[in-house]
């Protein structure tokens, strides 16, 4: 466990089937119950739009979407800012909870096999999704393959360890945990995905300013490129578990416009 700790690998990656089944079914309604629990203060409402605005959608071509897929999309509000533009939404989404009438749903496979053809996509949303997953570069790979040509994916992850997962962390599902971030750049290539724009972002003390927002942050234009102005600065810590509460202040996540070009399609 120090060595998935220490950010060398990727813990749960080499999972056996048998493990990979026990994991989904702790997290298949892990972060519906939190939210149903009432682990985070005040009524539901999605909170990262700027964040997806600056750092994804704005990257995007200004032409409709013809198939859209969103993983992990829960009530698909993450696809609100663009909606107009898009014609056919599905979101693979395994809690029972999440459900928007607006779009068509479909259960995933613990495997992580998507039950879609390949090229079935022109763009694909996966935001803070993957760290719930095992086998993490299987399911980038599915990604990949159901990815049209010239199709793009919006993905974002924490890159820290979100503390010990040996033990139970207050608002954290049982099985979450961050992804190194060379191991995500190199699944990433692995797959066949090309990487149109990275950012680093979720600067550890911007979510404190909810007190001047009063709601989330990250749905604020200033914060989050202020955020992103601050994360850019290369003095930060770079460990994955941080050793101390001062290796802790840091960019926590990374955002990704990826795309899938006509050379990729052999993976």
């Amino acid at each position: 466990m120090n060595e998935h700790l220490s950010g060398k690998y990727l813990h749960g990656d080499d999972f056996t089937s048998e493990q990979i089944d026990e994991w989904f079914e702790d997290e298949r309604e892990g972060y519906f119950d939190l939210e149903s629990s009432g682990t985070f203060s005040g009524e539901y409402a999605y909170g990262y739009h700027a964040r997806n605005k600056r750092h994804g959608f704005r990257f995007l071509p200004d032409s409709p979407f013809t198939d859209v897929l969103g993983v992990g999309s829960a009530y698909g509000d993450e696809l609100m800012p663009i909606l107009e533009r898009c014609r056919k939404v599905t979101i693979l989404e395994p809690a029972d909870g999440f459900q928007n009438e607006r779009f068509t749903y479909v259960k995933p496979l613990p495997s992580g096999r998507f039950p879609f053809e390949d090229n079935s996509f022109d763009l694909i949303t996966c935001l803070s999704v993957l760290h719930h997953i095992p086998n993490v570069s299987f399911v980038i790979g599915e990604i990949a393959r159901v990815l049209r040509p010239g199709g793009y994916a919006l993905m974002t992850e924490p890159i820290h360890s979100m503390g010990d997962w040996n033990h139970p962390r207050r608002g954290l599902t049982k099985r979450e945990r961050g992804i190194p971030v060379a191991i995500l750049r190199r699944i990433l290539m692995e797959a066949g995905l090309t990487t149109v724009r990275e950012t680093k972002c979720h600067f550890s003390l911007t979510s404190r300013l909810i007190h001047i927002t009063r709601d989330s942050p990250f749905n604020h234009g200033w914060v989050v490129r202020m955020d992103e102005l601050i994360s850019r600065i290369p003095v930060w810590p770079t460990s994955y578990h941080p050793p101390t509460w001062l290796h802790k202040i840091k960019p926590c996540a990374l955002f990704f416009v990826l795309t899938k070009n006509h050379q990729n399609l052999s993976h």
